[in-house]
């Protein structure tokens, strides 16, 4: 790629205390790509200034509001201001900031799931998809190496037609009512207010219904889902279960829990089709497994050879060293980051660096959430799967 100016990026978010936050900055920087150059860490303006410091900034920079920063990085002249807004904060402030971001001619990368409500998803739809500038959800699972290969190797017609999908994604860090005992990720997760009306099905389930989607390129056309409270006190879900049902009649199953207890972050999918199957797994992620009828199954492993273009393309270290979860961001900022520079160009960018994330799977996982909401409180078996935009 020709040598151009580092986009400049403002963060919305993960000051103090933020978990998501420092992910979305490493990932940003790792290619030389982005810079961080402003932010409004934190609705309390104390706290911004504190992260601003921690981050060397300048401080004329650092904002105490995204509408301040939005307004005063609009008055600097256009080399100097940021090109990127990237918003990190809880649910429920994710419409207003990415509104307002796109509208003032910013780019965006927001943290998933696309909004509080599905009502806002759908009027953010229709602003991104007038905007003449990128949206970004970074929905982190496909941006593996291995997925992506997983991904290419279904639409290629190497395990033939799909015909079954399991999906599953345990954690086991609310086993108990964190919530009450000061954890500000607990809090603000099992809070309708912040997290919206699910809590592990919004959290986690939409990763895993963006994943199912992503690698099989198949649309979920009904579902039939049962959510449940496990722990007595919470107010929205900590465990569920969906059956799904897609487009070409294959078949699926998808389970999210927060409540399995000593479980970490192992999202797992595997593929079935008439002529092999794909399983992958977070806690290996480096390694595909294919399996075939009448022959040993294979592994396959990132930063090899025989691997196609889209694994090729986001893989960074020769094959044994690890890549993991901030790989899997940077992967996603990277493509994104070479979208804008292509736009700028006024060139097409490389089919591979528009494999991000963006607003259909945005709408897709809001949708996602009325549904199963909605069908695990009905008595009818199956619910239609459908988006309205």
């Amino acid at each position: 790629m020709t040598a151009q100016k580092k986009l400049k990026m403002g963060m919305v978010g993960g000051g103090p205390g933020a978990f998501i936050g420092a992910i979305h900055r490493s990932a940003a920087l790792m290619d030389g790509l982005i810079e961080i150059t402003a932010g409004a860490f934190s609705s309390n303006p104390d706290k911004s200034k504190q992260a601003g410091e921690e981050l060397m900034l300048d401080p004329s920079r650092v904002y105490a509001s995204y509408n301040e920063m939005i307004e005063k990085e609009l008055a600097l002249p256009e080399s100097e201001r940021i090109d990127i807004i990237s918003i990190v904060t809880p649910n429920n402030v994710h419409f207003d900031p990415t509104k307002k971001a796109l509208e003032n001619g910013f780019h965006v990368v927001l943290d998933k799931p696309m909004t509080l409500t599905y009502d806002e998803a759908k009027a953010l739809y229709k602003i991104i998809n007038t905007s003449d500038k990128l949206f970004c959800l970074t929905h982190t699972y496909t941006g593996y190496p291995m997925v992506k290969q997983m991904k290419q190797m279904i639409a290629e017609g190497k395990i033939g037609k799909v015909k079954k999908v399991y999906v599953e994604y345990p954690q086991g860090w609310l086993y108990k009512l964190l919530e009450h005992e000061n954890n500000k990720q607990a809090e603000w997760r099992t809070d309708p207010a912040r997290n919206g009306k699910a809590g592990c099905f919004g959290d986690i389930g939409t990763h895993a219904f963006n994943l199912v989607e992503y690698v099989t390129g198949m649309k979920v056309a009904k579902i039939c889902a049962d959510l449940d409270i496990k722990v007595e006190g919470r107010p929205i879900d900590d465990d569920g279960a969906v059956l799904m049902r897609f487009e070409n009649n294959a078949s699926g199953i998808l389970t999210a829990s927060q409540i399995d207890t000593g479980c970490e972050n192992n999202l797992k999918i595997r593929v079935y089709g008439d002529q092999g199957g794909l399983e992958w797994e977070q806690e290996d992620n480096n390694s595909l497994i294919a399996r075939w009828p009448g022959r040993p199954a294979e592994t396959l492993r990132a930063g090899t050879g025989y691997l196609g273009s889209l694994a090729n393309e986001n893989t960074r270290t020769p094959a044994g060293h690890p890549e993991g979860y901030i790989e899997a961001f940077a992967n996603i900022y990277r493509n994104f980051a070479r979208c804008i520079y292509a736009q700028r160009r006024g060139e097409e960018p490389k089919a591979e660096w528009r494999d991000f994330p963006g607003a259909e799977d945005g709408i897709r996982g809001m949708a996602f959430i009325e549904h199963v909401l909605n069908s695990s409180a009905s008595e009818q078996k199956w619910t239609p799967f459908t988006v309205e935009y």
